[in-house]
């Protein structure tokens, strides 16, 4: 067989093997099939969680949003997605994590869970319902509230990460 021919039939077989794949990959590991176009994210609303700042449910809400825009080309839809994500905010809690001889804490968490309904209206094998839980640590020589708008800020990326890893980064 010519050189000519053998690469003209490489990049045949090659072009069949692109037309004929089922999956389509990013740059950021996400596996998304082609058929799959739009996503819709659900506020989370945070009434199971009573100590939860009120801005919680939009600010964690706009980070799985925007970590999902940021890695996909899915289009945000507000309903009926091909790809649709909603849950609840279950707890916001404060707990201490260091504690010196006096029995006085130095560390303290900021711990946030989330339970996620994720639905693959295009493979439902994909689908899913898990509680995903993140945290923040934070000296106690600070009030929660001198901080808490930088932790959660951290928590929402952490969970979002944790979110998306399981949802379309084939973790």
């Amino acid at each position: 067989m010519s050189s000519t021919k053998l690469i003209s039939f490489v990049l045949f077989s090659a072009l069949l093997l692109a037309v004929g794949c089922k999956v389509s990959y990013s740059f950021t590991g996400a596996s998304v099939s082609p058929e799959t176009k739009t996503i819709s994210i659900a506020t989370f609303p945070s009434y199971q969680a009573p100590l939860a700042p009120p801005s919680l449910s939009q600010t964690f809400s706009e980070s799985l949003k925007d970590i999902f825009l940021r890695q996909t080309s899915l289009t945000l839809v507000k309903n009926n997605g091909d790809i649709i994500i909603e849950g609840d905010i279950t707890s916001y809690r404060q707990t201490d994590e260091a504690v010196t001889g006096n029995d006085v804490s130095s560390l303290s968490r900021l711990t946030v869970t989330v339970k996620v309904r994720y639905t693959d209206t295009k493979n439902e094998e994909n689908s899913y319902e898990q509680s995903f839980s993140n945290f923040a640590q934070f000296s106690s020589q600070q009030t929660l509230a001198d901080q808490e708008t930088q932790l959660i800020d951290e928590i929402n990326e952490k969970l979002a990460q944790d979110i998306f890893n399981k949802s379309l980064g084939n973790w």
